[in-house]
Parts: C-alpha cells; sequence; structure tokens
C-alpha cells in the first residue's frame, strides 16, 4: 500500500502544477502537439515546456513521438484522459447555482479523447439506455453490454460491433460528463460512436480545440435514429 500511495501522491503532484495540467488539457481532444505548441498553450518557455513534459512522460500520462526534429506528444492512452475528466467533475463546485463557465459550444460537444461529450453525448447515452439498447453487463457493474435490439441498431447505423467488440479495450461504459455532471458513453463503442459521427460529417471537429459542430446532416440523422431533440 505504501508504494500504492506513493505513486498516487506524486502523479497528483505531477497534475496539480498548472502549466501541466493546461498540457494534459489540451491533450485531451486525442491529438498530438509538440512541445513548442505545448508550451505556448502552458504559457512557459520551450526549456520549462521540455522539463514538464519529461515529468509528465516519467509518469506515463503522455507519450513522445519522435519525427524528423521534432517530438509530439500524446496522452498515454484512454485511462488518462478518464482520469482528468473525473479531475473535473470533482473540481467544481457542488452547489445548486452551479453553472460552468465553459464556452456554449463546449458544453454541447466535444471529444473527451476518443469519445464524444457534452450535451450531445449525454443526450445519445440517456437514448440508448432509455431504448433498452444499451444495459448493464453481468460481469462488470460499471460497464454496458449491447442488447439484441442494440446490436441492430448500431449494425443498421453502420457500426461494426463485432470489430468494436475484438478491441482490446473495455467495451461500453459510462463516463462522468464535468460540464453535464451525468454520463456521456465511453469505451471502444463510445470512441467507434464519435469516429462513425464525423466518418458521417454529422458533426465536424472545430479547428482551435475540442469543441465538435453538429451540422444540419447530422442533426436530423440523430434525431430520426435516436428519438431525441436537440437545440438549435
Amino acid at each position: 500500500m505504501a508504494v500504492t500511495d506513493l505513486a498516487m501522491s506524486r502523479v497528483a503532484a505531477a497534475i496539480a502544477e498548472p502549466a501541466r495540467a493546461r498540457m494534459l488539457c489540451a491533450l485531451m481532444d486525442g491529438h498530438a502537439r509538440t512541445s513548442t505548441e505545448l508550451a505556448a498553450i502552458a504559457e512557459v518557455g520551450p526549456p520549462t515546456a521540455s522539463a514538464h513534459l519529461a515529468r509528465l512522460a516519467e509518469l506515463a500520462l503522455v507519450r513522445r513521438y519522435p519525427q524528423g526534429r521534432h517530438r509530439y506528444y500524446a496522452l498515454e492512452d484512454p485511462r488518462v484522459a478518464e482520469a482528468l475528466e473525473g479531475l473535473m467533475v470533482i473540481g467544481q463546485s457542488d452547489s445548486a447555482s452551479f453553472a460552468p463557465n465553459t464556452p456554449r459550444r463546449l458544453c454541447f460537444a466535444r471529444t473527451c479523447y476518443d469519445h464524444m461529450a457534452g450535451e450531445l453525448a449525454v443526450a445519445l447515452h440517456d437514448a440508448c439506455l432509455g431504448a433498452g439498447w444499451l444495459i448493464p453487463a453481468a460481469e462488470a457493474v460499471s460497464d454496458y453490454r449491447l442488447s439484441e435490439e442494440g446490436e441492430r441498431v448500431f449494425h443498421d447505423m453502420g457500426v461494426d460491433v463485432r470489430a468494436v467488440r475484438a478491441r482490446r479495450r473495455r467495451f461500453a461504459r459510462p463516463c462522468m460528463d464535468w460540464s453535464m455532471r451525468r454520463p456521456h458513453l465511453a469505451g471502444a463503442l463510445g470512441a467507434a460512436l464519435l469516429d462513425h459521427a464525423i466518418g458521417r460529417a454529422w458533426v465536424r471537429r472545430e479547428l482551435d480545440g475540442r469543441a465538435l459542430r453538429l451540422t444540419s446532416t447530422g442533426r436530423r440523422a440523430l434525431e430520426r435514429r435516436f428519438d431525441i431533440q436537440l437545440p438549435d
């Protein structure tokens, strides 16, 4: 336990440094960035940024990708994004008057590493549960599985459920949304749904960050397939 406690405290201390926290949050869109880009985001000089990134890499929070003269950095894996999302929930006030000061477009739809988050993602999660397409998995209390009807719906939508299930990660699980304070869909199925939505041009990535823009095509498709009403 002493070893585990020490490891947890080291990770917590690394994340607690504001510049490192900004770097990690910037990488939550699933894209890699250079140390120069991350230095600008964290508002520190290149040498300081390199030291911060070395620390994060040492603790397996980020991974280096050398390419030519540049070194790119990305989150080590989805578990890091999940932990950061959870900390964002904890870090918000629990008062009844809670109102996030996050820009509206980020609250509505954004990426959470490799899956969708925000109001849109929560609505899709709730629709899948309400329709009985997602049901609790017997083997893991916190995970979901697809019902027979859910399998048919996702297959008809164009998602290769068999390939998704073959990925070496949890199939489907709830992920607490820090802006909505309710779960959205994560895991391999959540990632596949985001890939599908982008591939069908239902949503488009904004160029300046994690925000996702819902297209008119996507609005019609999602309202029809998931029986949800989305705000204009």
